[in-house]
């Protein structure tokens, strides 16, 4: 007995959706991602301007701690207007507040940006933030952890003597922390970009290791501009983390450039015989 099979119905062909915005629809959604990060701030800076009191005992430690070594009367921290104190909580409260609300608007960037990307750009952006990310923040510690002996140490060259006050003006000094901590957080983060440069093919592995002698002049010339030139634990601490950092670069490099060697001779074709 020959059974038949029943004919086969085929459903139309769903018509492709067309994903892509107008002009409009763009900036509207920039509108509401920049809304959700001014929103996400405002809270970060209101967490962070309770406890702004705390940060400042802490920034006067250092300050502190030179009024009680020199026997100086007059060294404090100084206010000169009506205003000084809550401007200085506000910039706080700004700077951290930034730092606090970091995932909110590095999401609402992400989101923006990501439906452009392909799916190798995309993963190259995770894992770039997933390395930048910490880095920065181990740099911050790092600045924090030397900042009070750069204050110590440089207060130093104040001369004693009777009559001589040392006040420290309190946006100068905050300006100061803050630049301080910046830049020490910025260079951790540079090896990532290194080894970003090398994923897009601008350098390779083997063209960031020739530049080493160049690199440990240069991290040792900047390591000697963050830090006071009396303190050379500082300094010392300071550029060795880095090399550690550029040299951890190299490595990741060179395995990059490796495996994409071995990927490229798998797809030429085999010679002819």
């Amino acid at each position: 007995m020959v059974t038949t099979e029943p004919p086969r119905i085929e459903e139309p062909e769903q018509p492709r959706r067309d994903t892509r915005m107008s002009l409009r629809e763009h900036l509207l959604e920039l509108r509401k991602r920049l809304f959700i990060a001014a929103a996400g701030l405002i809270v970060g800076m209101i967490v962070a301007f309770i406890i702004s009191g705390t940060v400042i005992d802490l920034l006067s430690q250092p300050i502190e701690q030179i009024a009680s070594e020199a026997g100086r009367e007059y060294t404090a921290l100084n206010f000169t207007t009506v205003s000084s104190g809550f401007d200085l909580h506000m910039r706080i409260a700004f700077a951290i507040g930034l730092l606090i609300s970091a995932p909110v608007w590095l999401w609402q960037i992400w989101a923006f940006i990501m439906p452009g990307l392909t799916r190798k750009e995309v993963r190259y952006t995770v894992g770039f933030l997933a390395a930048a990310i910490p880095l920065f923040c181990a740099g911050l510690y790092v600045g924090w952890l030397i900042m009070p002996h750069m204050v110590v140490l440089m207060a130093n060259f104040v001369p004693n003597g009777q009559g001589i006050a040392q006040f420290y003006d309190y946006a100068t000094y905050y300006d100061f922390v803050f630049k301080l901590l910046l830049v020490i957080g910025v260079s951790f983060v540079t090896p990532v970009f290194l080894v970003a440069l090398n994923l897009a093919g601008v350098v390779s592995g083997r063209g960031i290791l020739k530049g080493w002698r160049v690199a440990i002049i240069v991290i040792t010339v900047f390591a000697a501009a963050a830090t006071p030139a009396a303190d050379v634990t500082s300094m010392l601490l300071l550029a060795g983390i880095l090399c550690v950092l550029y040299f951890a670069a190299v490595g990741l490099s060179m395995l990059f450039d490796r495996r994409k060697a071995k990927r490229n001779a798998t797809l030429l074709p085999p010679e002819a015989s």
